[in-house]
């Protein structure tokens, strides 16, 4: 079977793309978890990619689970309930937890239907961009289930209590337009146009000091349950590694170049 991911670079933007457009790009599928890990893995430890754009192939983003996977592997199907906890937390739960610790910027391309899981993994990114055709929906409750991929913690964060609360309750979909009402995502563009929109994006926060750029996200994401004394502490740490920065040291040459030939 072919690879689930494939992984193209755009000089310091790497573009990853969900490549199983016959299941519409379904996340319980063998392996898959395991190369979003893995993906995670590489960026992390390689200081030249800057900034991850994510998508699908088709005309999905992510339908999510495969339905019958999900019985036969996450659920019923397994037995016992302690099997049906092992198999989420060693399976779908570690996509969040590798994704939402990248230490680069992320932006979701959302080309089509983002669907329970799908849905849930557009809101891992920092950045989302839709298409006029994506749609979006936390599907679980119409299938007797909850969001077992940390669906409660991100979705709120990404659109409010409120919003967050009426999607999950009656898994009904939203459209783009609503998406960008509730603030879910941050432009809408023709599909034509997403993905050079996500990769011009990715390309201007590309730009900046690498260091800077991970030190900024690693304080946003914190800053989202830590208190303001705790995060002023972290923000001091990385500020004292930035200022030793070779990078930090050009701006200033830069900076005063500039002034001098006013």
């Amino acid at each position: 079977m072919q690879s689930f991911l494939h992984l193209e670079h755009h000089g310091p933007v790497l573009l990853v793309t969900m490549n199983r457009p016959e299941t519409r790009n379904a996340l319980s599928d063998d392996g898959v978890v395991e190369e979003f890990v893995a993906c995670c893995e590489q960026v992390n430890a390689d200081l030249s990619v800057r900034a991850v754009v994510l998508t699908g192939s088709g005309p999905a983003f992510s339908s999510g689970g495969n339905l019958k996977s999900i019985r036969d592997k996450m659920g019923a199907g397994l037995g016992e309930p302690p099997m049906s906890r092992m198999a989420y937390r060693d399976g779908i739960q570690r996509l969040p937890l590798a994704w939402c610790n990248l230490e680069v910027p992320t932006i979701a391309a959302v080309n089509g239907p983002a669907y329970g899981a799908g849905n849930d993994l557009a809101t891992m990114c920092d950045i989302r961009i839709a298409s006029q055709t994506a749609e979006f929906s936390e599907t679980f409750v119409k299938l007797g289930l909850i969001a077992g991929d940390g669906g409660a913690w991100l979705l709120p964060r990404a659109i409010g209590l409120s919003n967050a609360c009426e999607m999950a309750f009656t898994g009904d979909a939203i459209d783009a337009a609503q998406a960008l009402k509730w603030g879910l995502v941050s432009r809408v563009v023709p599909p034509a146009d997403l993905l050079d929109t996500a990769l011009q994006l990715a390309q201007r926060i590309a730009a900046n000091p690498p260091h800077a750029l991970r030190m900024t996200k690693r304080l946003i994401r914190e800053g989202q349950h830590l208190r303001l004394d705790s995060l002023l502490e972290m923000s001091a740490a990385f500020q004292a590694l930035a200022h030793h920065t070779a990078d930090h040291e050009t701006a200033l040459e830069g900076l005063q170049r500039s002034r001098l030939k006013r």
